[in-house]
This record gives structure tokens, sequence and C-alpha cells, in this order.
């Protein structure tokens, strides 16, 4: 085995016991063919109102402008699937990828560890880590390193797991074994379409993140959602499933063993009336350590009054 296999090996073996469900290695370059879907996506505006899309054009295709002298990427996959639920069917609804803590909390201190383990096992190794906090086109990468194929609904789905899992990065100027991507096996399944209740997948593979539940909900920052969407957002307050929820990939999908993902058992007994008559005191302490801190307690209640109203 090469020195490079090696070092490969050792880094997927200590991804596992962190407990990432699945790691796979790219060679960092340039995003080829994602440069001119990424344009098109932002030359029609389906990035709504999110101009941060637009900024680093640059740095999303291309990982060493990101890290000096940068050789590989590493894709880690994190499950988070649940199958428990919210008591009251009624009350507005949270996607399961926030039941508990902060996702990027739990995974930036897996990745720190990741880095250290490289660092201390391997050699002086210079690289960063990314969830979600810097201009990384994660899906590409995952696809990229096999972990799965982007999906009509524009998620990554895996054949063995479905697409419950959160997708982070180590980007390293060490030389790995790179892996190769797998086939697309969406087939002529259009289920992820049909079920959109606001048309936000405007073809197979291409979604209009303006009309999508979870920008609405979570990136849109107006005072009013838009009217045009009352009544078609299937009581989500927080996020949306249901593109998930109906794909048939995931009826693989196992429940997470990250005691830290797992909801407080107040937030799943909330009924609707629990929900509309949620205080800014209740909302800090029930959702302290929570990525629903995103929306903060005014964006949060403006979905739940747009909802119930």
């Amino acid at each position: 085995m090469s020195q490079q296999e090696e070092n490969t090996a050792r880094i997927k073996r200590k991804a596992q016991e962190l407990g990432f469900f699945y790691c796979g290695i790219s060679k960092a370059e340039f995003l080829e063919q994602e440069a001119p879907r990424l344009e098109s996506w932002l030359n029609n505006q389906r990035h709504g109102k999110m101009s941060y899309m637009e900024n680093h054009f640059d740095k999303r295709l291309d990982p060493r402008l990101l890290v000096d002298g940068a050789k590989s990427v590493i894709s880690l996959l994190l499950n988070y699937y649940t199958d428990e639920k919210q008591a009251d069917p009624t009350a507005p609804k949270i996607s399961k990828y926030a039941f508990g803590e902060d996702y990027h909390d739990v995974i930036k201190e897996k990745l720190k560890e990741l880095m250290g383990y490289i660092g201390t096992e391997i050699g002086e190794v210079s690289g960063r880590v990314f969830v979600d906090s810097a201009p990384v086109m994660d899906k590409a990468w995952a696809k990229k390193s096999g972990l799965g194929w982007i999906g009509k609904n524009s998620n990554l789905i895996n054949p063995k797991s479905g697409s419950f899992f959160f997708i982070a990065e180590l980007i390293i100027d060490l030389e790995l074994v790179p892996d190769g991507p797998i086939k697309d096996y969406c087939g002529t399944c259009t289920r992820c379409i049909d079920a959109c209740p606001t048309d936000a997948i405007i073809e197979p593979y291409v979604v209009d993140g303006s009309k999508c539940i979870s920008y609405l909900t979570i990136e849109l920052k107006d005072a009013i959602l838009p009217s045009e969407f009352k009544g078609k957002m299937d009581n989500w307050a927080f996020g949306c499933d249901i593109c998930q929820d109906v794909c048939p990939w995931n009826r693989f999908s196992v429940h997470h063993n990250e005691k830290r993902f797992a909801p407080t058992s107040d937030l799943l007994k909330f009924s609707q009336n629990d929900w509309r008559e949620l205080t800014e005191e209740v909302f800090n302490e029930l959702f302290k350590l929570s990525a629903i801190q995103r929306t903060k307690y005014k964006g949060f209640k403006r979905n739940v009054d747009f909802l119930t109203e």
C-alpha cells in the first residue's frame, strides 16, 4: 500500500470513529461542470434574496482559492434522520434536522478533531474545515467523491442511506487517493416534483430557491411572507422535509446515533396553541442551542402567524 493509500484509509477510518456515515475524497480542482449551472441559476434569480450566493463566484468553483496549495477535498456525511414526530399533527412543523442542537456546532467539533488527528498521525497538513460557513459547493464535492448523486430535488442521495444527512468538508494540502462518482438512480421517478406544494422544483434537478419552503421560512428576512404562498406551506414553520419524505430512497434511512441531535421533549409536545402563544423568553430557552435561532424570535413568530392566522 502506498503512502497516499495508507493516509486515505486512516482518514476514512477516523471519520467513521467520529460518527460520520460516509467519507469520500476528491481532487481539489476547478468544478468545470458546475460553473455554467451555477451561473445560469444565479442569472435566473433562483436564489431569491440570498444575495450572498452571488459573492465569491470563483471561490465556489475552485477550492484552491479557499486553501492555498489545496490538493484534496474530504467530503463527510453525518446522519440526522429520526422517526420521532411532533405530538400535535396540527402544530406548525419543524424540519427533522433542527430537532436537536445546531449541527454547525456539532459537526465543527468533529471536523476539528479529524483535522487534529491528521496533523498528529500523518504530519503537518494545512487546511480548513467547512460546514455551510463558506462558499463551498458541498453537494457537488460529495457527488464527485462518490457519496451519492444529486437528485431531482437537488439533494444528495446515497443509494444505501437516502438523503437525511448533513454534508461537511475538509479542504487540505495533502494528496490523497480520490474516489469516483456514482451514477444517477432517480430514473423516471418524479415524486419530489409532484409533492412540492409551492412548485419549487421547476424542472428535474432545478430548484427555484425563492419558492422553496425552507428558503421562505429561514432565509427570507422580510417582515411578512409573500401572500402567494398562503395555504401552500403545508404547515412548515422552519425548513421543510416534503421532497425527502416522499423520496423512495429514504426507505433506507436509519435513526441517527448522535445524542446531541435528540429533540427536547418540550419541543415535540408543543401544541398548535403553544406555538401560537410562544413568547420570546420561551423561544430563547427552547432553542438556545438550536439552528432555529437563525430566524430569531421575530422570524419564527412571523412563520407561525402566517400558518395559524
